[in-house]
């Protein structure tokens, strides 16, 4: 019998259309396996049962109708908290929002429902998406199912999760410094943060509107591409909305598969390699051997400097404070949410934020009050976003002498659950490598590159792209898994340890 929350989407896709499963089947499939492992991976907030085998069982009697279905129709997708939808709980894994049901859908929930995709449910992150490790959140911890007593990333732990616990095949992401990215390095998925504004942005809480980014997510490269083209393309609703076709990702994908990346140019950031310190050994390792397979492959590896880099988290972390402290205002107890009555409208205001966000929350609007205020602004936020404007030099150069850059997606392996919650510098590093793509708005992808040898975990491998080039990313992703899941039997989340189904 098969057990199809181990396949593929495209392999889901395929079989509903030869009649081998029904979308019910497969959606009950992962119902089943949530409630199962769910109670210790946490990867969930909210799960739509009833909605989900609704959209199931629609889309089964659409296909006996002969009815012409989108690509993905009647494959489960599980989404982050960030995202609104219509009728289902939406809380950015805050307490501040608990309880909240919006009266509408965000652009993406839109797309994956006119797709005919089930969605699953919520799933947990960081609240607003602060933080590296999905350890902020306001409804408990998600655990990695490679080992349930290290982070599985953030702030989208909780879709990465879902993800590498087989109780998904698919999942939205955030990625504002890396939510995306390294949640998948950590926990052997594939992750992808596109071109800045190449996926709507309408019905993203937001964090930081220059910085967040929606995106795909999956356990292989060309499931990831396939949940793009769904998402991707123009949204009036959306002012920072590309108006130009989603690119070929999907073709791009295919024809990476192929393993042929003859005549194209890999630079590997020497900033970001781990040659100069600050990396795990084993992550290095992983690195250096996936840079071999890509040059038996027939491509060109060389070294670029973008020193700029070395300054990319401090002014990561001035920006995104300042443009969260203007953003979160709107959460005041008087609109929606949490309220918590003091008398009159200051003290209630005050009250309810004091009680609804977290530490980290509170850490980052403190900091971004102080950076935007009379006498700091210039020395603070005009001077991150002249460092900002740096960075993005750095990459229009090595742009001009490469076609993809490529470095680690994290500095080490899942670390352990409590071990950095109260150290917020330690924490903040673990983003160094991913945060530079979201200052110049270029895609990135995570995918994984095998497991380090002194521990067992996940290690990921980061390829960047210039601006409206996700394609890229794809061909050459593809290549690698390719010659890595040769190289190890298969796909590399399968050989996670076996969770405990009760």
């Amino acid at each position: 019998m098969t057990d199809w929350t181990r396949a593929s989407a495209a392999d889901m896709a395929a079989a509903m259309q030869r009649g081998e499963v029904s979308s019910v089947e497969l959606t009950q499939a992962h119902l089943d396996r949530i409630a199962g492992v769910d109670g210790d991976v946490h990867a969930f907030l909210h799960i739509d049962a009833e909605g989900a085998l609704a959209t199931a069982r629609a889309v089964d009697e659409a296909r006996a109708n002969g009815e012409d279905l989108p690509a993905l129709a009647g494959v489960p997708i599980a989404v982050k908290d960030v995202l609104v939808t219509e009728g289902l709980p939406t809380t950015a894994g805050s307490r501040i929002l608990e309880g909240w049901i919006p009266p509408y859908d965000g652009t993406v929930t839109r797309k994956l429902r006119e797709a005919r995709m089930p969605i699953l449910g919520k799933t947990n992150m960081d609240e607003f998406a602060m933080g590296s490790s999905t350890e902020h959140s306001g409804y408990g911890a998600t655990h990695n199912p490679w080992d349930l007593d290290r982070i599985p990333g953030g702030s989208g732990g909780g879709s990465a999760a879902a993800l590498a616990a087989f109780e998904a095949p698919l999942a939205i992401g955030s990625d504002t410094g890396g939510s995306i990215r390294q949640p998948a390095s950590v926990t052997a998925t594939v992750g992808v943060k596109p071109t800045y504004g190449g996926v709507s942005r309408y019905g993203a809480i937001a964090l930081a509107s220059s910085l967040d980014q929606l995106g795909p997510c999956a356990r292989t490269v060309l499931d990831t591409a396939l949940l793009h083209e769904v998402m991707g393309g123009h949204d009036d609703m959306d002012a920072t909305s590309l108006d130009e076709p989603v690119p070929a990702v999907v073709d791009a994908a295919r024809d990476g598969a192929r393993r042929d990346l003859s005549g194209v140019r890999v630079g590997v950031i020497k900033e970001l390699s781990g040659a100069e310190g600050g990396f795990q050994d084993g992550v290095k390792q992983r690195f250096d051997e996936a840079l071999e397979h890509l040059r038996a492959m027939g491509a060109e590896i060389v070294e670029v400097s973008c020193p700029s880099f070395e300054y990319a988290l401090a002014a990561y972390y001035v920006i995104l404070p300042s443009e969260a402290s203007s953003n979160l205002a709107k959460f005041d107890s008087v609109r929606f949410g949490m309220r918590v009555e003091k008398g009159n409208v200051e003290r209630t205001m005050a009250a309810t934020r004091a009680e609804g966000f977290g530490d980290e929350v509170k850490r980052r609007i403190i900091l971004g009050t102080y950076a935007l205020s009379a006498g700091y602004y210039d020395a603070y936020y005009g001077s991150a976003q002249k460092v900002r404007t740096l960075v993005q030099r750095d990459f229009d150069a090595a742009f001009a002498e490469v076609d993809v850059l490529v470095s680690p997606t994290t500095p080490t392996t899942p670390f352990k659950l409590g071990e950095r919650v109260d150290d917020p510098m330690a924490m903040y590093l673990n983003d160094i490598a991913t945060i530079p793509a979201n200052l110049a708005g270029i895609p990135g992808m995570s995918l994984p590159a095998g497991t380090a040898p002194e521990d067992g975990l996940p290690v990921g491998f980061q390829i960047l792209a210039p601006a409206r080039e996700d394609a890229r990313l794809y061909r050459v992703g593809a290549a690698l898994e390719a010659a890595l899941v040769d190289e190890w039997g298969g796909a590399l989340t399968a050989q996670a340890p076996e969770l405990e189904v009760k």
